[in-house]
């Protein structure tokens, strides 16, 4: 099925989120729909599955004009959506899951729980997912969640598929078989969308390539091409695709910890006798295949973890069993993992949200009274400062795409004096402008004495911010190594293996 998208326009309110977007996707191909944050990706594929409704513009398939109502009626026609943020319910199975919507039913209205368990497997056999049909969603891998949203497009019979940023919370190595069932779903006939901005990936995957830019299309480009010039092409400047940093000048320890321990809420070790020390001035990055006792590091430090065991010195002040408000009053930034959980408030604002931690001081409050004309003028310079795309700075949250969210949670912890930075997977979701930013931000910090640690899932990003590089394994730290370190040997450590 051809699937052509002629003069696409979609306002909200003054802003232009697509302009006169035309958009060709074949039969057995990849499209690649690359651009940054903001640039209209997303946007345009919910006008296409029927979620937004254009302004101006038709969606055709095979040449006919057709209009979607709803999700439902572009499943009708035959186009399946992977979204960024999973739409299945934990507590179901797969098999619930995939046919939620339209279940099949026997005799009585009774639910054929066997006849969606053979529509899954059938699928999941076709392609190799190697899905089980009665697994709890919520126990599943992340990958294998995904394979899950997969087979509920193929169910519905698919013949355009869109993913859209599929690989935001994937591992690299779920990553690489995400790719590989793309190119069997291409195979097969059907037509794919890849909305992404990582250059890896689009020259790894694509057959053709589109690029958008601030809600136009810019242009096309070649799989073939470098990614310094996709990357020039998709945020319209030259962007310097590696970290430039100085040599570290580590002062003294700044944050000690010592034979900390974490358990879960099922009494398991998850974080298991771990030592590390990081200097004034210095970069830790903390890699490690997601899962492997990082996040509750990081959550041990903010103090959000209560079954803990061992001592966090910060700045000379031991500060195992403080409040986390104390913690971050001590001068303690946290970028968190999941930012949309953790890192802000999806109904507040944007200004709002940029005062989170403050909003109880000067120079936000005075005598428990907001300094409401302070607080916009410290959201405007925030929201040019670090290039968040909105309407404005009483946009909530929740309007923004996932990257402008992250630059929001990266502009309030760096407006402030830190004693220590702690950010879990900070660029993830950014594309490679704003990655080039928080890089720049991040290595400013550190020039400025401030210790920080990273999480990093990605190997080039860990081997590019380090100024060390500690590796995590099953709750441990297996090692720790400079980052200059060959690949192999890292891929090694990530797995356990050290000798």
């Amino acid at each position: 099925m051809k699937l052509e998208l002629s003069g696409i326009t979609k306002k909200f309110g003054a802003l232009v989120a697509n302009d006169s977007v035309n958009l060709t996707v074949e039969p057995g191909q990849i499209h690649c729909l690359l651009g940054e944050n903001g640039a209209g990706k997303s946007t345009l594929m919910n006008v296409l599955y029927g979620l937004y409704q254009a302004d101006a513009g038709d969606i055709l398939l095979d040449g006919k004009a057709v209009k979607f109502s709803g999700p439902g009626d572009a499943m009708a026609a035959g186009i399946g959506m992977v979204h960024q943020h999973f739409m299945l319910i934990p507590v179901f199975t797969v098999a619930e899951n995939v046919v939620l919507g339209h279940e099949p039913v026997k005799a009585g209205g009774w639910l054929d729980l066997a006849a969606a368990r053979a529509k899954v497997k059938e699928v999941s056999d076709r392609f190799g997912f190697d899905v089980d049909p009665d697994a709890i969603v919520g126990d599943l891998p992340v990958g294998v969640q995904q394979r899950v949203e997969i087979i509920k497009a193929l169910i519905g019979d698919a013949q355009v598929l869109v993913f859209d940023e599929p690989t935001a919370v994937l591992t690299p190595q779920e990553t690489d078989e995400l790719m590989l069932i793309m190119k069997q779903l291409r195979d097969s006939g059907r037509g794919i969308v890849f909305i992404t901005h990582k250059l890896r990936e689009v020259r790894e995957a694509a057959d053709k390539i589109t690029v958008m830019r601030l809600g136009k299309v810019v242009g096309e480009a070649k799989p073939t091409d470098s990614a310094e010039e996709l990357a020039s092409l998709m945020v319209g400047r030259q962007v310097d695709l590696d970290v430039s940093k100085a040599a570290a000048k580590p002062g003294p320890v700044a944050l000690q910890v010592r034979n900390l321990s974490v358990w879960d809420h099922a009494g398991t070790k998850v974080l298991d006798d771990v030592s590390l020390d990081i200097h004034a001035g210095e970069i830790l990055v903390i890699a490690g295949v997601q899962g492997n006792g990082q996040t509750e590091l990081t959550e041990a430090i903010l103090g959000t973890q209560s079954k803990t065991s061992g001592s966090i010195v910060l700045a000379g002040t031991e500060i195992s069993g403080k409040s986390v408000k104390q913690r971050l009053d001590a001068g303690l930034g946290f970028v968190p993992e999941d930012r949309t959980e953790d890192g802000l408030v999806a109904d507040f604002t944007i200004a709002e949200n940029l005062m989170l931690n403050r909003s109880d001081r000067e120079p936000f409050a005075k005598r428990g009274v907001l300094q409401l004309g302070f607080l916009k003028d410290f959201a405007l310079q925030k929201v040019k400062e670090f290039d968040v795309r909105a309407q404005g700075i009483e946009s909530t949250a929740g309007q923004l795409s996932g990257g402008n969210q992250q630059k929001v949670v990266l502009a309030r912890e760096l407006s402030r004096k830190l004693s220590l930075l702690v950010a879990s997977q900070p660029t993830r979701g950014l594309d490679v402008g704003s990655i080039e930013f928080v890089h720049e931000q991040i290595v400013a910090a550190r020039d400025a004495g401030t210790p920080v640690l990273i999480v990093a899932t990605e190997l080039d990003e860990a081997t590019q911010l380090g100024d060390r590089i500690a590796v995590m394994y099953r709750g441990r730290i297996v090692g720790v190594v400079p980052p200059d370190t060959d690949r192999a040997v890292l891929g090694k450590m990530m797995a356990g293996i050290t000798e």
